[in-house]
């Protein structure tokens, strides 16, 4: 297995796997329903693991769009009292506070958003970032490791449940689209992907030491 710790794996940035669910497509106009934030980190095997969760039901912003189309998509009800939702202001300075203490704890520069179709949640995140008028955003601007690009290339599927099932992730139809779901299910296919490159450079770099050795 390829041995580095968490800072020095992602070039400084500490991996935060972010899932959002919204009353629409638009980052802009959109109402932000929903979101989570799951963190990684390596165990004592060397392999990448989920570590913490961070989820919040999200009050519409003032004037927000919302769809239709997507609230019978996600099944979710804005109005009913039982989501305990907040505003966004006080789910992303939460989630924020405790991504900062985790990155600070991992000796690394700053997060970068992992996401499948990653600059959805990203785009949502910002956007709700900028509302809240929040000036110490943990997340790079713009960089983000986006999942169904990584699984398109290592297991040939571009689409979450499909791309767990060949990674042997278990998925349930009936949990997808809550964004906590989602996000431990995008952190689980994530490590996999990166437990799988590293192993791949790990028997790269044994049979080349092998190559270097052979006249010994």
């Amino acid at each position: 297995m390829l041995n580095l710790p968490l800072n020095n794996r992602f070039r400084g940035f500490y991996p935060v796997v972010v899932d959002v669910e919204t009353g629409g497509f638009n980052a802009q106009t959109d109402a932000l329903l929903e979101i989570a934030a799951v963190t990684t980190r390596y165990n004592d095997e060397g392999l990448l693991e989920v570590n913490n969760s961070y989820h919040f039901n999200v009050e519409p912003f003032e004037g927000a769009n919302i769809e239709q189309r997507a609230l019978e998509f996600t099944g979710i009800d804005p109005d009913n009292p039982l989501r305990n939702a907040v505003s966004e202001d006080e789910a992303l300075k939460s989630i924020f506070k405790s991504l900062r203490n985790e990155q600070k704890e991992a000796d690394c520069n700053r997060c970068v958003l992992v996401g499948h179709n990653a600059w959805f949640d990203q785009s949502f995140l910002n956007a709700a970032s900028d509302r809240a008028n929040i000036k110490r955003n943990p997340f790079h601007p713009f960089t983000s490791f986006d999942t169904a690009s990584l699984s398109a290339l290592m297991l040939g599927h571009t689409v979450l449940a499909q791309a767990c099932k060949r990674a042997e992730i278990t998925f349930s139809q009936k949990e997808a689209h809550s964004a906590l779901y989602d996000a431990t299910k995008t952190a689980e296919l994530f490590c996999h992907l990166v437990n799988r490159a590293n192993l791949a450079q790990a028997n790269e770099n044994f049979v080349a030491e092998l190559e270097n050795h052979k006249d010994d």
